[in-house]
């Protein structure tokens, strides 16, 4: 079946898109309670980042794929995921620099207080940064489908 044959795969939906933009915020805003509370409580940077890119993939089951895949840039994905492996390493390795091991947060209570409490927050941003960019891409790559290894005879690549 052709994509022209396939119909009724999206369709406009004024409730859905109206409860879409008025709980997104707010989605993400737990997202980022989770990722802050995964030191003291239940959740943490795996957990947030997972709930902070479902947000997009409401947006997408919302307004539909194509819309959401031209709002989400994809090196705006690539910076988050970038940008979380880099706090991340930058923490760790900073410690190591200060003659300690990997993530031992307490090393920089010299230049900052409350160092440790800092330190694990920002881990578990970089963290759900990481995990927020590699939700949003595993989606948008399995709505892309598997035609193009379907349809190609053997032989042709």
């Amino acid at each position: 079946m052709s994509s022209d044959e396939r119909t009724g795969l999206y369709v406009e939906s004024t409730i859905i898109m109206t409860t879409v933009r008025l709980v997104a915020p707010f989605v993400l805003t737990f997202a980022l309670f989770v990722m802050f509370h995964g030191a003291n409580s239940p959740g943490g940077g795996f957990q947030g980042g997972v709930i902070a890119g479902s947000v997009v993939m409401m947006l997408a089951f919302a307004y539909g794929i194509d819309a959401a895949r031209e709002w989400v840039d994809v090196r705006v994905v690539a910076a988050l995921a970038s940008g979380g492996v880099l706090v991340f390493a930058a923490i760790g390795l900073g410690t190591i620099l200060l003659g300690g091991n990997f993530l031992e947060y307490h090393l920089y209570e010299q230049f900052v207080s409350h160092a440790t409490a800092y330190g694990i927050e920002l881990v578990e941003l970089g963290i759900g940064g990481i995990v927020a960019s590699v939700a949003i891409g595993l989606f948008f790559l399995l709505a892309a489908g598997f035609g193009h290894a379907v349809d190609s005879p053997e032989g042709e690549n």
